[in-house]
């Protein structure tokens, strides 16, 4: 898929990786590309810089209005980027309860399955287009650290697929991205080496143009996958082993 001209919508666009989405989309020569985030003024510095070509959208993916009203706004949208997530840090048996996991949840795989459910009509009229969905090392190995997130993770990656064999038709691609440690707020718990974000857009837009379906974004990640694939007990053991560690980093 070329990018030249295309209209982009990244939800959670206004900083970490979606904000480098929105910038590798300009710079690659998107016409337009639509930032959503929680609060539009959050994302004023990129429709500053962007001369324009960005536009704010105010938009919770979790809120079914927010979601519809978007899909009634943004009707000359090409590429949706799923980046929009939560990570509570909580784990799913010593939480109080479970509404950091339900939060989890309704975010990364329910606000993930709405955007793709309201957008996938407006792909379609637009030739086909593609969804980019931005998840995680967390959703090839169960991680108990990361209580809700690894599960949500999970749910998404199966989502893609299954997404993507339903839109085949309309010709709509869908590409999971694997992402390791990246250099950004939600990872800000984790020490070591991380990942710029641009980066990781690098790699999104690499597999938007190729049509990939699953892309591991980083070397954490492809070691993450490789790791699994040659001894999966042994990585489910020392990711347990993270549950009594004072302090979580990367192995590089």
């Amino acid at each position: 898929m070329e990018l030249e001209g295309a209209v982009a919508l990244v939800t959670g666009g206004n900083r970490g990786i979606g904000e480098a989405f929105v910038r590798a989309f300009l710079q690659a020569g998107a016409s337009r590309v639509y930032v959503g985030a929680r609060s539009a003024s959050s994302a004023a510095h990129l429709v500053e810089e962007s001369g324009g070509r960005a536009v704010a959208l105010e938009l919770d993916v979790t809120r079914p209005e927010q979601v519809e009203a978007a899909a009634r706004e943004c009707k000359d949208v090409s590429i949706l980027v799923n980046n929009a997530g939560a990570f509570l840090n909580q784990r799913l048996m010593a939480a109080p309860d479970m509404n950091a996991a339900r939060e989890e949840m309704e975010v990364n795989f329910f606000g993930l399955l709405a955007m793709s459910r309201a957008f996938a009509p407006i792909l379609k009229a637009n030739g086909g287009g593609a969804i980019v969905n931005v998840l995680s090392g967390g959703a090839l190995v169960a991680m108990p650290v990361m209580g809700g997130y690894s599960p949500s993770k999970f749910a998404a990656r199966a989502a893609s697929a299954c997404i993507r064999a339903e839109l085949a038709e309309q010709k709509t691609q869908v590409s999971a991205l694997i992402v390791g440690s990246v250099d950004t707020r939600m990872a800000a718990h984790v020490g070591g080496n991380k990942e710029r974000p641009e980066d990781i857009a690098k790699v999104g837009l690499k597999a938007i143009r190729r049509g990939i379906d699953e892309i591991d974004t980083d070397r954490m990640a492809v070691e993450l996958r490789a790791d699994l694939a040659r001894d999966p007990k042994g990585v489910e053991r020392a990711v347990a082993r993270m549950l009594g560690a004072s302090s979580i980093a990367t192995g590089r």
